[in-house]
């Protein structure tokens, strides 16, 4: 196998010293080099202008809201108002669209230093019996790692719920379709690039039943689940009036607390549910551009590790966030989370963690997420050499404090995604043109 030696980086975000760089050698770290050596090797890559970091990992999504960004009848509501504007506008998606719309999302995300991406897709309408489907299909040809869940919705307007009876599906179907996807795409390898969770949308949207049985399923095919959980005071209010007891006492109910879960926003869990959290290994998903979007609240990522539950970070869905871009989540929530501790309890290198190592163990990932001999080469690049960084003194600082949020280069399993800034073996312009063109005829239907 050939080996490639990454040379001499401005920085490197790693836990031992790699001042020479690393040597990638068959999809993994091989060696990290120190300053002055020479490693074995047959092929070289300069870095010396750029900063090294592990690939970014994005814990939760919804690639089909890249069709509805910036929506005016939904930007300045809040979450359920929100989801009541744009649900009659999702149930216009076609097949064809939710490939359009993964394609741009998995694209935007490389380009942004991502390289492994979870995504939450849960509205099918009548016909989207393969949206999955599609969506490892667009992993396979970008080449980026996924972890896709199988979301599902079962309670519509006319039951309870809030979404339009078009996308809903009964239960039988949705546990049907995830066994069947489990069956077809799930790699429990560690070095998987396709993987499969379960991720009923959220507590108001599905019977018990079904989240008993997601649960009963993920345990038996070992696979993890998802779902929004403890967003907004009105997701507490609701569970409280609904089932008389707050989201993870209903959650826990179901049987969730005994499988490896991990849970979306996570903003408004009191002290003695981060203690439960920790005890059943689960993990949460900080999201921070949508919870200020929303204005749901701040998640206490710091109370939560403090804890002993994972915290990482995600984009969440493009209609609420704006945008499918990891290093700028990252920033987002250093940001954020600086506001809510203080700026000296929070350090970029807290972000950067969250967003990496922190990241893949709410994946079960051990191989991704920190650069280090023996992990998965999933790696991205960053120049410093836009006006926003000029001056800067520390350059692995400077890509969280000043703002990165474009990739230089990318590397998943060995193999470069990006390069010079751009998209390897696909056409960026082919696929926004396509994208646009699939927002556009979703947007005239209403």
């Amino acid at each position: 196998m050939s080996r490639l030696w990454i040379r001499t980086p401005l920085a490197v975000f790693a836990e031992q010293p790699a001042d020479g760089g690393i040597v990638v050698e068959g999809g993994r770290i091989a060696e990290l080099v120190p300053m002055g050596e020479i490693p074995v090797h047959d092929q070289v890559y300069d870095a010396s202008e750029q900063v090294l970091i592990p690939g970014l990992i994005n814990t939760h999504h919804h690639m089909y809201q890249t069709l509805t960004r910036a929506l005016p009848s939904a930007v300045d509501k809040e979450l359920f108002d929100w989801l009541k504007a744009l649900y009659p506008v999702w149930a216009g998606l076609s097949p064809d669209m939710v490939s359009a719309s993964s394609e741009l999302a998995m694209a935007e995300l490389l380009l942004s230093g991502c390289t492994t991406t979870t995504d939450h897709h849960y509205v099918f309408p009548a016909g989207h019996e393969d949206a999955i489907d599609r969506q490892v299909a667009a992993a396979q040809a970008l080449g980026i790692r996924v972890v896709l869940t199988r979301g599902s919705m079962s309670l519509s307007v006319e039951d309870g719920g809030l979404p339009p009876k078009s996308v809903v599906q009964d239960e039988d179907s949705i546990l049907a379709d995830s066994a069947r996807l489990i069956d077809r795409f799930h790699d429990p390898d560690p070095l998987a690039m396709t993987q499969i969770a379960l991720a009923p949308c959220s507590p108001f949207s599905v019977t018990r039943g079904l989240m008993q049985a997601s649960a009963e399923l993920a345990r038996a095919r070992g696979v993890l689940l998802h779902t929004h959980l403890s967003e907004t005071e009105d997701e507490n209010a609701f569970c409280e009036a609904t089932f008389g007891c707050r989201p993870l006492d209903y959650v826990e109910d179901c049987g969730w607390l005994e499988t490896k879960a991990w849970y979306a926003h996570g903003v408004h869990f009191n002290a003695d549910e981060r203690d439960r959290l920790a005890r059943a290994g689960a993990g949460v998903a900080s999201c921070s551009h949508s919870n200020m979007h929303l204005a749901s609240g701040i998640c206490s990522a710091c109370e939560l590790e403090t804890a002993g539950v994972g915290v990482g970070l995600g984009v969440d869905g493009s209609a609420s966030n704006d945008a499918s871009n990891m290093m700028q989540e990252v920033r987002a929530a250093w940001l954020l989370q600086r506001l809510k501790y203080g700026s000296a309890a929070v350090s970029w290198r807290d972000a950067l963690r969250w967003g990496t190592a922190g990241s893949a163990a709410l994946l079960g990932r051990d191989a991704l997420g920190r650069i280090a001999p023996g992990m998965a080469a999933d790696l991205a690049l960053f120049r410093l050499d836009e006006p926003r960084f000029s001056g800067a003194g520390d350059p692995l600082a400077a890509l969280v404090v000043c703002g990165a949020h474009r990739a230089e280069a990318v590397m998943v399993a060995g193999e470069w995604r990006v390069k010079a800034g751009a998209l390897v073996g696909a056409n960026l312009d082919g696929i926004m043109a396509r994208h646009r063109g699939a927002a556009s005829a979703l947007q005239s239907g209403l």
